[in-house]
């Protein structure tokens, strides 16, 4: 009897270790991981037996799921109902197998999700291709072992004709492992096998040849080939999958818009959750130009409808749908079976070998069966034939002997016969003493002997298994290899807004309120000094337009936000809209924060290496980045600046590494110095000084000096000039610097510091939206410490907000405009 004195003392480190260590493999060998010979788990394996054990075939009639749940939990698998009938339901689903093991009649779900009807009210019966996974089963083919509670027998692996784990995956999560098998076409495996039997020294690439890759039973579009030849050479590797989609033109009449239809889906895709997902995204103005997303599958097949609305591109609106939504997906291929009762990873040639070897034991043992039966039973005919060719002594014997022991011993002594051969003469019916019967057990006889001698040389030929085994796979192909279904593309580049885009300049405005467009540079016109100008944007009481900039459709840009914050844009993204339209919400394109504001954007061509972000802020500090750290900015952007309480980003430019720097203050103040002052620091650090700033006073401009250009600068009253840059001299950084125009009572403050060309143009804007669009040689070059020249008339109580340099000059289109007098406005309405 055990006490607590001598009861054994078991470390309980020891003891956690043996037991999850016997968890974990009962869960990988006795769940989640297929067997590599038949590709199925074990409970998979246990329902086809019990609806086997049922007579549950394909030709029969239906049985009731409840019937085929009830045998396999009472007799093979003792776990939850649910699991083993979700377990079925997926083996009768056309859109999870892609040659599904389960006839089933009812509701078994939907490729929208819908879920299975209860078992009780499910009918299912065997699908002909899963006969032949059980084929020859009761032929000794394979290992049978007890029962969970010993009181039957259940097959260990199942025969299987059919190289199930490769034709229709698998996918599970064991402990600390997984495995994730595509399905594949019948046809390309059987060739596959086929060449690997003739020549086992192919190479994966060869058998390649044969099985160029997954073939998922949704169909869809398989683009690259890299994760596949990774995944078949390593056993590990990701694969992209894109649905199958045509472009139709709308045949409602005036619509004039395309329409992208969906017929095919990339695997394990939800139709239903993907339509409200692209619902979702036209709701939130993630998805722009889109009319609306609906289901119009019917009987004949799978059509998802998406309307792109008629100023958009529908390939366009396609790649956005690729890179939001599943209608491109990835797979990961992991290939992890049970191999000798061991998990391991597979490649493609690997998986392909153990078939082979058990199927080539699975004849051997077949063979061995059928050649034991077959002298057995000629034994018998031997012994039949002995009792016909003595017909009367046998008849004689037997009538004399008083019981059938005696009667047996007597044909055993009289005709040396086995125990066996006796009984069964004395077993014979008379209608066998016919001369038919007679003739037919000598044909038996016969045939018997050919097919001794044929098993025997099967067992003394590996040459001949192997050619069995092509035999039997070439019967499978024929019976049921079908067309492949998904497609398999090399990987091309995506169809990219700049493939669909005309290069050409924009003008990007910005309200004060957050509205945001862009629109071409081409419908502004060149207008003289003095004129009025015309509205730009069309502005709501209390705002204005802030801000004004020129890009290419193609380049990035990046938005630097007063709060010291970077976001990346594509130009081509913000949405076009006509000269007076107020434009969009910029919440719609940036995830701003609250009180977050746009300070400037930088339009970037391309990230170079070596380049860098200057920053200058409210109070007088800048700093150097390189370009690089700015280049991959997140969603909800990231830290461009650490700026302390009180101050604020005001500009930010793109320089190489060699260039001077100039800032200018409201106050009428500037500094001139270069930028190898400025060491190049980290994307989150604060900066140091670049200018001593008087009280009252605030940088309201940076720019990056070049060889032969000239400072303008703007006021609020709309004065202003241009002075050469020479004038102003190369400092120390951190210095109070020189005077760049008098802010007198006329001219009140210094609003924006323009670099400019002679032959460049400049827009200035007011606060209630009006532009003016003015030529730089039109305005005078004077000297530093001057007032300047009206340069925009106002009305009482505006002023000038900002002005910005058009790189390139833009010669009239219109001849009509030649005839205006030089002050006439030249902006078309």
């Amino acid at each position: 009897m055990l006490t607590p004195e001598n009861s054994p003392k078991v470390s309980i480190e020891v003891e956690m270790k043996k037991s999850y260590l016997d968890y974990a493999m009962s869960v990988i060998i006795g769940r989640a991981l297929p067997d590599v010979r038949d590709g199925l788990k074990p409970v998979h394996r246990r329902i086809l037996y019990a609806m086997s054990d049922l007579k549950n075939d394909w030709n029969k009639p239906y049985k009731k799921s409840a019937r085929i749940v009830g045998e396999t939990i009472g007799r093979y698998h003792p776990h939850g109902d649910s699991a083993i009938y979700d377990a079925i339901v997926r083996m009768a689903q056309d859109f999870s197998l892609r040659y599904p093991l389960i006839n089933g009649q009812g509701n078994f779900g939907s490729v929208d999700g819908d879920p299975p009807a209860a078992m009780r009210y499910t009918e299912i019966r065997m699908m002909r291709i899963s006969h032949e996974l059980l084929k020859d089963i009761d032929k000794e083919t394979i290992d049978f072992v007890p029962n969970y509670d010993e009181s039957t027998v259940e097959p260990s692996v199942l025969p299987s004709r059919v190289p199930n784990l490769l034709i229709n995956g698998s996918s599970g999560i064991a402990v600390g492992m997984a495995t994730n098998i595509p399905p594949h076409n019948l046809s390309e495996i059987v060739d596959a096998l086929t060449a690997l039997i003739d020549d086992p020294n192919l190479t994966i690439g060869d058998l390649m040849q044969f099985l160029p890759g997954p073939d998922f039973p949704t169909g869809g579009i398989i683009y690259g080939v890299d994760g596949i030849i990774k995944a078949y050479q390593t056993g590990r590797g990701i694969i992209r999958i894109r649905a199958k989609v045509d472009i139709e033109n709308e045949k409602k009449k005036g619509s004039g818009g395309e329409i992208i239809v969906v017929s095919e889906l990339p695997y394990q895709v939800n139709k239903a959750r993907l339509i409200e997902k692209i619902s979702e995204l036209i709701k939130s103005k993630q998805l722009e130009g889109i009319r609306y997303a609906r289901d119009e599958s019917d009987r004949r097949g799978m059509r998802v409808a998406i309307a792109v609305k008629k100023d958009y591109q529908a390939e366009v609106i396609l790649n956005k749908l690729y890179k939001h939504t599943q209608l491109e997906n990835t797979f990961g291929i992991i290939i992890l079976a049970i191999v000798n009762n061991r998990p391991e990873l597979l490649n493609l040639k690997q998986a392909l070998v153990h078939f082979i070897d058990h199927r080539k034991l699975i004849i051997v043992r077949r063979t061995r069966y059928d050649l034991r039966k077959a002298e057995e039973r000629a034994h018998i005919l031997e012994g039949l034939k002995i009792a016909l060719d003595n017909l009367d002594e046998v008849v004689a014997l037997i009538r004399k002997s008083r019981t059938p022991a005696e009667a047996k011993q007597g044909l055993v002594e009289t005709f040396t016969l086995s125990e066996i051969q006796a009984q069964a003469i004395l077993d014979m019916r008379l209608q066998r003493l016919t001369g038919l019967e007679r003739e037919k057990i000598n044909a038996e006889y016969d045939q018997l002997l050919k097919d001794i001698a044929w098993y025997k040389e099967i067992l003394g030929s590996e040459q001949i298994v192997f050619n069995i085994i092509k035999d039997e796979l070439a019967e499978i192909k024929e019976q049921f290899g079908d067309q492949r279904r998904s497609q398999i593309t090399s990987d091309t580049k995506q169809i990219s807004m700049e493939d669909m885009i005309i290069e050409e300049d924009m003008v990007v405005t910005i309200s004060n309120g957050g509205y945001i467009k862009r629109t071409p540079l081409s419908v502004y016109h060149s207008q003289h000094r003095g004129g009025k100008g015309k509205t730009a944007m069309e502005t709501k009481d209390q705002d204005f337009l802030a801000h004004v900039f020129v890009a290419s459709t193609h380049h990035n840009f990046l938005f630097f936000t007063n709060m010291g914050r970077v976001y990346w844009c594509k130009v081509y993204d913000i949405p076009q809209a006509g000269r007076v339209s107020r434009g969009k919400a910029i919440v719609n394109l940036l995830n701003f924060t609250e009180n977050e504001k746009l300070a400037t954007v930088l339009p970037v061509e391309e990230f170079t290496p070596g380049h860098f972000v200057i920053m200058a802020t409210k109070n007088g500090l800048v700093k150097k980045t390189d370009i690089i750290a700015y280049s991959r900015p997140r969603t909800n952007g990231i830290r461009a600046i650490n700026l302390v309480p009180g101050d604020e980003l005001i500009a930010a430019r793109i320089t190489d590494g060699t260039q001077n720097i100039f800032l200018a203050s409201c106050l009428g103040k500037s500094i001139r110095f270069h930028e190898s002052d400025i060491r190049a620091s980290g994307r989150t650090s604060r900066g140091v000084k670049g200018i001593k700033l008087g009280a009252g006073d605030r940088i309201v401009g940076m720019e990056v000096l070049s060889y032969g250009e000239t400072l303008f600068v703007a006021t609020e009253n709309g004065f202003g000039k241009r002075t050469s840059i020479n004038e102003y001299t190369l400092q120390a950084r951190g210095g109070k610097g020189v005077i760049t125009i008098k802010t007198s009572a006329r001219n009140g403050l210094v609003v924006s510091i323009l670099l400019v060309e002679d032959d460049d143009d400049i827009i200035i804007l007011t606060e209630t939206g009006k532009l003016i669009r003015i030529h730089v040689n039109n305005i005078s070059k004077i000297s530093r410490n001057t007032q300047g020249v009206k340069l925009m008339d106002l009305d009482e109580g505006e002023r000038v907000t900002a002005a910005v340099r058009l790189p390139e000059k833009e010669e009239s289109k219109d001849p009509e405009l030649d005839n205006y007098p030089k002050q006439q406005l030249l902006i078309k309405e």
